[in-house]
């Protein structure tokens, strides 16, 4: 979930958040023209515990929130801004006025990217608690949202925290929005609760809805539970790589390493497999099996083919280790001098030394590798001096 579009936030605030409240003319629309209007407003929080208040303007502010409201449904960001601070300090001026002042002063610094002014506006907002339920708990999970695009998660979670309390919410947006800020805080365990009901309570539920329970639950530990919702999240995918990707990093976390190597060679035989991680997390998963150095080989030889794999020391030296326990000793030496250039320090270099050391007629090339070695700097510098003063 993106906390910062705009669209995302916007499109569940503006039309609900004033309701019946902007008229052509606040001053003079009559009460029951106002009540009629909002009557026909749906109620998004039915079970609210607020007991609302009378959303009615003062005489002595209606003119000038009419003003207000004319600026900002033509956009006027700045002046919107301008016309709510004085609003806001207005003698005479109701709780009602200022809330709907702070709350367009609000969605008008959202616009003009003052996320900081944006915030202390809705903070005023429920401050004054003139709005109706519609507006004043939207004008809540606004803040919400924004606290926690900020990575205020204490805040942002204790005012989740309320506009759930108070509202009864069981929708599935909020109840996600609460999952994945505990999720961001490492609070995995505490996650699963809302985004399993998030899911359950959805006939479809989104799938990034399900790989955050899904990423929870392995977080957590619980991969027996993150498998199976990964394994059904692949099945209803059959044709989605992301799916399938994130079905073979599951198993692999669960030490399932044979089921995570089929479901990428499946890909792979597709030819699904077209990138850098891809090609990396099949190689790496053959190199945690037992006797699996050829495939570790193979993957990576296709992959350096194929341009998906990068010619780096990580590649090379993954390729020289299957070599070498492979007893494909000349290939691992050449793939050792491919990834000891590239290596930050000497170590790969000793390897190096230390295979070819032990390879008749080398010793020269061993000595060569050895002093290297030395040159970028290794930990066991004793060994190294060894095989340059062999004989």
């Amino acid at each position: 979930m993106k906390f910062r579009s705009k669209q995302a936030v916007l499109s569940i605030l503006i039309a609900a958040a004033l309701g019946g409240m902007v008229v052509a003319d606040v001053s003079a629309a009559p009460t029951s023209a106002r009540s009629k209007k909002a009557d026909k407003a749906e109620v998004l929080y039915p079970n609210a515990t607020r007991q609302e208040p009378s959303t009615k303007p003062s005489s002595k502010a209606g003119k000038k929130l009419q003003k207000l409201i004319d600026v900002y449904n033509k956009e006027d960001f700045a002046q919107t801004r301008v016309l709510a601070d004085e609003l806001l300090v207005q003698e005479g001026a109701n709780n009602y006025d200022k809330a709907v002042s702070a709350q367009l002063a609000a969605q008008a610094a959202y616009n003009l990217d003052d996320l900081a002014a944006a915030k202390a506006y809705l903070q005023q907002v429920l401050q004054f608690d003139g709005l109706d339920n519609n507006g004043h708990y939207q004008s809540m999970l606004m803040l919400a949202q924004l606290q926690l695009a900020d990575d205020e998660y204490q805040p942002g979670l204790a005012t989740l925290d309320k506009y759930l309390a108070e509202t009864k919410s069981t929708k599935p947006d909020d109840l996600v929005l609460k999952g994945q800020a505990l999720y961001q805080t490492e609070r995995y365990q505490e996650a699963i609760a809302p985004l399993k009901q998030a899911v359950e309570s959805t006939p479809e539920p989104k799938d990034s809805w399900v790989q955050l329970l899904m990423a929870s639950y392995a977080e957590a530990n619980l991969t027996g539970e993150a498998v199976t919702l990964a394994e059904k999240l692949a099945a209803k995918n059959a044709t989605d790589k992301k799916a399938q990707m994130n079905l073979a990093s599951v198993y692999a976390q669960a030490d399932q390493m044979d089921k995570a190597a089929a479901v990428l060679e499946k890909l792979r035989a597709s030819g699904q497999l077209t990138d850098e991680r891809e090609y990396r997390q099949l190689y790496v998963t053959y190199a945690n099996m037992d006797g699996h150095e050829k495939d570790v080989i193979s993957v990576i030889n296709e992959g350096l083919q194929k341009g998906a794999l990068k010619p780096d020391h990580q590649t090379y030296l993954a390729l020289a280790q299957s070599y070498y326990y492979s007893d494909q000793i000349p290939q691992a030496i050449d793939s050792w001098k491919k990834a000891a250039p590239l290596s930050k320090d000497g170590e790969t270099y000793l390897n190096l030394a230390i295979v070819l050391s032990q390879e008749e007629g080398r010793l020269a090339e061993a000595k060569q590798a050895a002093q290297q070695a030395l040159s970028k700097g290794v930990k066991n510098q004793a060994k190294a001096k060894q095989i340059i003063n062999l004989k």
